[in-house]
């Protein structure tokens, strides 16, 4: 007999969670205006809502939360969070920030101005948000193979290389940088190949303009590389990981993804000027340069996330378990963005709730209905993380409307990924009955999807 695929890790201590009642969570929806970032956690059974921060830290990186040095000045732990970061990127100066969003505010104010032109494969919210918020624009250049959830394409992360040169060719003046997303999150957690990568380089080259990626989840992506692009199935994580980073000049990092911890964050450059002009922010905005907005304890823990996390083993585990629940959605029929990415489900909210117009938000009224079903907190991706045009203020419904379901590292076992499939597959199974979504009560002017306050249409 096969030996079967089991984790790369044992559980050494565990959290209880809650079990509601279908009443409590209606009372709890209304309270929080519908928006399930405002539900208290304690009223949530399993929580999908996001994949930053939620997952459990290894042994060894609680030892090293023990040792970590709190120096406010050149902390022993910074100089290790440096040396593991200039190891698997190859960029030789580092500046800690406490969150990803923390890392582009401080860079974006030394590269990013009113007017600039920022070209990339699907800006996260927070990334658009920042080149927004400066009166600039974020240009969306990815392959349109994205936009077709049903379509099996390995790499649809990808940056369309054609729409790449065409934006650089009106604009080479206006365009500060490139940014590439590895992985791509709004287009539903998709990878981005080797060759991709340096399909942008060379056309950076060719105008003269720097790479910027946004590594929350490098490692995922390395771990696609591996697996989809045939030149690298023998290659390292560690290997993929250099190389990747050879065709990028700096990155932003949000290091409650792939590194494995509770807060943190940091960029880093292979160039002297951008660290220069970076420190002018840093130290109003986060903290010292060898702290950032980051104590030395999280910095241990985080050097050590980071090398564990940059092992197949670990990945492996990790991408299994949400292999393990997308087939159980293609069991029930349920449609989601193909091929199944390392971090989340992204369901076709568009393709389930049909009979709902777009201008009531299909996929946030999915998430409502699958926290009523069984207490699982997802997060919508689409139409409202979209906001508004910063020009028209019109909604903006071009790109693809998910119910993401974030998957925890470490932290939940296939019987929670059970619940998850059923309670999907309920909501499915009543989706004719659903053909009313909701409207805005009230929206912040950026990033409305955090705050938005709501009210169910139909009911």
């Amino acid at each position: 007999m096969e030996i079967p695929f089991a984790e790369s890790w044992k559980i050494k201590m565990v959290e209880p969670i809650h079990k509601s009642t279908r009443e409590e969570r209606e009372k709890w929806l209304k309270e929080a205006d519908y928006n399930v970032f405002m539900l208290k956690a304690e009223h949530v059974y399993i929580d999908c809502l996001t994949d930053s921060g939620t997952g459990a830290m290894s042994d060894r990186q609680w030892a090293a939360m023990m040792t970590g040095d709190e120096s406010y000045a050149g902390a022993r732990s910074f100089y290790e969070l440096k040396d593991t970061i200039t190891r698997i990127t190859g960029f030789e100066y580092v500046i800690p920030t406490h969150q990803g969003r923390a890392a582009e505010n401080v860079l974006f104010s030394h590269l990013v101005k009113a007017g600039d032109i920022v070209p990339g494969n699907s800006h996260f919210d927070t990334t658009k948000g920042h080149i927004e918020s400066r009166k600039a624009f974020a240009v969306d250049c990815t392959v349109d193979e994205a936009k077709n959830t049903q379509l099996e394409v390995p790499f649809k992360g990808n940056v369309d290389l054609n729409k790449l040169d065409a934006c650089l060719a009106e604009n080479a003046d206006k365009v500060p940088f490139i940014i590439v997303t590895i992985t791509n999150n709004t287009a539903g957690g998709q990878p981005v190949s080797m060759e991709n990568l340096r399909g942008v380089r060379k056309i950076a080259d060719k105008y003269g303009k720097r790479v910027i990626f946004d590594s929350a989840r490098f490692a995922e992506n390395a771990y696609f590389i591996k697996m989809r692009e045939p030149e690298f199935k023998d290659a390292t994580i560690k290997e993929i990981c250099r190389e990747m980073f050879s065709y990028a000049d700096a990155m932003t990092m949000s290091s409650k993804k792939d590194g494995l911890v509770n807060m943190g964050g940091f960029i880093a450059t292979r160039w002297e000027d951008i660290y220069e002009g970076a420190k002018r922010f840093v130290i109003p905005f986060e903290g010292f340069l060898t702290y950032g907005g980051m104590n030395g304890r999280d910095m241990a823990a985080l050097a050590v996330g980071l090398d564990e996390n940059t092992e197949f083993d670990m990945l492996q585990t990790r991408i299994k378990q949400v292999e393990y629940l997308a087939a159980k959605l293609d069991e029930y029929g349920i449609p989601y963005q193909r091929p199944v990415g390392g971090h989340a489900l992204f369901i076709d909210a568009d393709k389930v709730l049909d009979q709902v117009p777009k201008e009531e938000f299909p996929a946030q009224m999915l998430t409502i209905e699958l926290y009523r079903e069984a207490g699982v907190r997802g997060c919508e991706i689409g139409y409202l993380l979209a906001d508004r045009d910063p020009v028209t203020r019109e909604n903006r419904f071009s790109g693809n409307d998910f119910l993401r379901l974030c998957i925890c590292r470490r932290t939940y076992t296939n019987n929670h990924m059970d619940v998850i499939a059923a309670a999907l597959k309920n909501v499915y199974d009543r989706r004719h009955e659903i053909k009313r979504g909701v409207k805005i009560v009230w929206e912040a002017e950026l990033m409305r999807h955090f705050t938005v306050k709501l009210q169910p249409l139909g009911e």
